[in-house]
């Protein structure tokens, strides 16, 4: 099949803004065969992935290895649609609130979050999202689309560029834990992923990366026949099926017994051990009957538990737990031999939350 026919059955042809395919839209065989059919030669093909993906090259122009000709004919028949940042928020804690504006008019958020030992980019899978987790400002907003490789991609790229300026230092982690569930946009997410990590690509390793799921079994066995070398983490937030399902209405179609044989499948596959997220809610999951739930749960896989301040979303019935709470629920499964750390809630005087951004100016 012509190269053309196999991009308009995949959709890559329905550029919004004009007829023109999405260059980055291409895998380096495509781009090979591209270059080939026009009497080029493949190598050529080779040379354009790499300032696309390792120099994360934007215009054609640039790309000085080319002759003139071969760059305005790509200029004239393909489009790069690079994400902008629109919008930028730091808070007294040095956080960062990105505002990123896509080529079709969306907006999606990423934040850049500096520790002591870490830089760490949260990044957006989807705009929008469709589980409607009631503790969720991202829950509000209807899922729009899911992102493409490229368009994650860009966020690291134009974060890690936002970290030189800011800290002179490159990004040390990355965090699928943006707007969108990153499961349910699954080719999307490796193939984004593989452009990180890969060379041509950004060469960052996969043990640096964790993608956070609110808990599809079925993509999480999947995740384990891929035998994927990033971290997992699942959003949990109570290991009480009549407790998560009133907070993430996912529970009902993926409880915790689909999700725990899931979790077993996925280890048993890749040995890779898994993270739990854990938001502390004031008088809903932080009493040590939830401490002693979790613990139980976290027994069937090696892993670790993140537990999470809250960062109190205007309209929710959830509130963040009172300090001392936190601490004797973290205490009791640390006595327990549970591995177990803190996440501070960071960027409260801005809208960090996940969603807040976007539910404002989207």
């Amino acid at each position: 099949m012509p190269l053309t026919e196999i991009l308009t059955a995949s959709g890559y042809l329905c550029n919004m803004n004009s007829r023109q395919a999405d260059i980055r839209q291409f895998s380096l065989e495509e781009l090979r065969e591209l270059f080939r059919q026009q009497g080029e030669p493949p190598f050529r093909g080779n040379q354009v992935y790499e300032w696309l993906w390792s120099k994360a090259a934007t215009d054609f122009a640039v790309m000085s290895n080319l002759g003139q000709k071969t760059r305005q004919w790509l200029a004239t028949h393909y489009a790069i649609n690079p994400v902008q940042i629109d919008q930028q928020q730091r808070s007294a804690d040095d956080t960062v609130k990105f505002g990123f504006r896509l080529h079709d008019g969306h907006l999606v958020e990423g934040v850049l979050i500096p520790t002591p030992r870490r830089l760490t980019a949260c990044i957006s899978s989807q705009v929008g999202c469709s589980l409607s987790c009631a503790f969720c400002a991202t829950g509000r907003l209807p899922r729009l689309r899911n992102l493409t490789a490229a368009e994650i991609y860009d966020q690291v790229v134009l974060i890690n560029r936002q970290a030189e300026v800011l800290y002179g230092k490159s990004l040390t982690n990355i965090v699928y834990m943006g707007m969108g569930e990153p499961l349910l946009n699954y080719r999307e997410v490796l193939r984004s992923v593989e452009l990180i990590t890969g060379e041509p690509g950004l060469g960052m390793a996969a043990r640096r990366i964790t993608v956070s799921t609110a808990g599809i079994a079925k993509m999480i066995r999947q995740l384990g026949d891929d035998r994927v070398r990033f971290n997992l983490a699942l959003s949990l937030h109570a290991a009480n099926d009549v407790k998560r399902s009133e907070m993430m209405a996912i529970n009902d179609t993926n409880s915790l017994a689909e999700l725990r044989e899931a979790l077993k499948y996925y280890f048993a596959r890749t040995k890779n051990p898994v993270t739990y997220e854990y938001i502390l809610f004031d008088g809903f999951n932080d009493s040590l009957t939830d401490a002693e739930e979790l613990y139980r749960f976290t027994r069937h896989v090696p892993c670790k538990v993140n537990i999470i301040e809250y960062n109190p979303v205007a309209g929710t019935p959830f509130s963040k737990a009172a300090a001392e709470r936190l601490e004797r629920f973290a205490g009791y499964l640390e006595d327990k031999g549970v591995t177990v750390k803190v996440r501070r809630s960071r960027g409260q005087d801005i809208d960090a939350a996940c969603g807040q951004l976007a539910g404002k100016n989207g």
